[in-house]
């Protein structure tokens, strides 16, 4: 059976929050981050994370920027994740406005 433990799905054991953290660790810095590319409202680039880390995904739903950032991404301010790549699902798709600028007090 599965079971969904600290955001982690696992074959009927607990994984710790421990064990999720170090396999951030490990696998972050493989994530592989694309170019930037536009149409004439906005700015995209896709995330291909490790497929490790897949498991971490929340399934069927989008993520917000602070469940992305949990899983290792790194990027500047005002990224979406707005569409789920079914057929690869550790290809994240990303967009914000195009000419974006973050608010004054903005932290990342």
């Amino acid at each position: 059976y599965q079971r969904r433990v600290h955001g982690t799905v696992s074959d009927g054991q607990m994984e710790s929050k421990d064990a999720v953290q170090q396999l951030i660790k490990q696998h972050a810095p493989k994530i592989q981050y694309s170019e930037k590319y536009t149409d004439d409202v906005n700015e995209f680039r896709h995330v291909i994370l490790p497929k490790p880390l897949v498991k971490l995904l929340p399934k069927g739903k989008l993520m917000t920027e602070r469940e992305w950032r949990s899983l290792g991404v790194q990027q500047s301010l005002g990224w979406e994740h707005y569409m789920i790549h079914k057929p690869e699902p550790h290809i994240l798709c990303f967009r914000r406005p195009k000419n974006y600028q973050p608010p004054v007090n903005a932290r990342v």
